[in-house]
């Protein structure tokens, strides 16, 4: 069988995570031959590939969302849209009402215009972008909105226009732009559509953009509309939704998803790659890890700031942070601005190591994010038996704590960015051994009983073989 893996800002070009799930799928599963459809941020990124590819994928389809940047369309041509066509573009421009994606697809994909900038630049555009104005943007300059719609659309009308790979099932591991290719791909070549969803796009991005700077406030709707239109074109085309865990079970339904289509297979992880692993040497220190890529949603800052007390409490402590600097270098460049005005001392940035290096070695683990799936870095330190402080974020509480699983929790659970509350929590486990060791015996039961590497992978296999078998 030949499946088709559609991933967005993730595998083949970043390590951990999502991506590690991805490589975990297609390794374990070599008699399926695989296609990644990998969409990446900048163009810079084609062939930086952060794994060695498994002989069983066959193909590798890059595209990249900033290749609007180098788009220009002729400007002027008229291309007679129908009336459908006109309701469709309207409706995924201004977030009301409901998008045939079937017509926006054809649309797109038409021998009308050489290229999306094309549309983009034509008297029909124009016409439907005046009414959204008149409509919706009344008091907002016309150049304004045109340049802004113009930017959240174009990277969409490209990726339309993109061809897609011949398989036997498509397999998007995300909604938004990953999500609508799988769509495209079903629509095109009549093949079955499998979505996984980690975390929740459309959450994530509206989070993101009423945060962000770049998004004017009166433009910050139409954002978040648009990326919960991409969600819904995924929802309603794939045949299975699987998701890792019941709270995004609920939220998928509250956005609109079907919730016949949805079943829960969690990750697992593998406890026999975690034994035997190098230990730390009894000097007296107390070592709290973490395993993360130094990006954003992962709040490295909080992670910064909550040592900054966990290291005036317990002098004797160490903080490595063991995951890629590179992702994001202004950010990095910002923490290290941080560790240093704050003067504070024995916090290691480790790079990109191998995990099983290092983890054996720590006594505590730390996940600060603001935004998660079911972490894998939490299911790998749970495999070491180790006791996590994490936020509260995702799945990470019903890891920790258990759904009424009579084991005992696992470690510590604190808000989004309490930089206090985590670091009382680890200061806690600092201070009691006990404690710790319970609870990191507590983290392999869960882990051992509920969330085996070979149950995932026995759960997808099942499933490619139901879909395209």
């Amino acid at each position: 069988m030949r499946i088709c893996i559609i991933a967005e800002g993730s595998y083949p070009y970043i390590t951990g995570g999502v991506s590690s799930w991805i490589h975990s799928i297609i390794t374990q599963m070599p008699e399926h031959e695989f296609v990644i459809y990998a969409i990446g941020a900048q163009t810079k990124q084609k062939g930086q590939y952060k794994y060695k590819l498994p002989s069983n994928i066959v193909e590798v389809k890059e595209m990249f969302l900033d290749a609007y940047l180098f788009e220009e369309g002729e400007w002027g041509h008229r291309f007679k849209l129908t009336n459908d066509q006109q309701k469709d573009i309207m409706a995924l421009l201004s977030g009301e009402g409901t998008v045939n994606w079937s017509n926006i697809f054809d649309l797109l994909r038409t021998s009308k215009f050489r290229r999306a900038a094309d549309f983009l630049s034509s008297k029909d555009y124009f016409d439907i972008l005046e009414q959204l104005g008149r409509n919706k943007y009344s008091l907002v300059p016309f150049t304004e909105m045109f340049w802004t719609v113009r930017s959240m659309i174009l990277p969409l009308f490209l990726t339309i226009r993109h061809e897609i790979p011949k398989a036997d099932v498509y397999h998007s591991v995300s909604t938004g732009y990953a999500g609508v290719v799988g769509a495209l791909a079903k629509h095109l070549h009549k093949k079955p559509l499998l979505l996984t969803e980690h975390g929740i796009y459309s959450r994530e991005r509206e989070e993101e953009i009423i945060k962000a700077d770049w998004v004017k406030g009166y433009f910050k709707d139409l954002w978040i509309e648009y990326f919960y239109n991409l969600s819904t074109c995924v929802y309603e085309a794939a045949d299975q939704v699987i998701t890792l865990f019941s709270r995004n079970k609920e939220i998928e339904i509250e956005v609109g998803c079907d919730e016949s289509k949805i079943s829960i297979i969690p990750n697992g992880v593998n406890i026999d790659n975690y034994v035997n692993l190098i230990t730390a040497p009894q000097d007296g220190k107390l070592r709290i890890g973490a395993i993360v890529r130094v990006v954003p949603i992962k709040d490295i800052k909080t992670m910064i700031q909550s040592f900054a007390l966990i290291k005036h409490e317990v002098p004797n402590a160490e903080m490595y942070i063991m995951g890629p600097i590179e992702e994001d270098e202004q950010y990095y460049q910002e923490c290290m601005q941080m560790v240093e005005a704050m003067e504070i001392k024995d916090i290691i940035f480790t790079g990109e190591v191998q995990i099983k290096d290092y983890i054996g070695q720590m006594d505590i683990l730390m996940l600060t994010s603001i935004s998660e799936g079911q972490p894998l870095a939490i299911l790998e330190g749970m495999a070491c038996a180790k006791p996590f402080v994490t936020t509260n974020v995702g799945s990470c509480k019903e890891l920790i704590n258990g759904m009424d699983d009579g084991i005992g929790p696992a470690g510590l659970v604190a808000p989004v960015m309490h930089y206090e509350q985590l670091a009382n929590g680890v200061i806690e486990l600092c201070k009691n051994q006990k404690l710790r060791e319970q609870m990191g015996r507590n983290a392999f039961e869960r882990v051992q009983r509920f969330y085996k590497h070979q149950d995932f992978i026995a759960s997808y296999r099942n499933l490619y073989q139901s879909l395209g078998g």
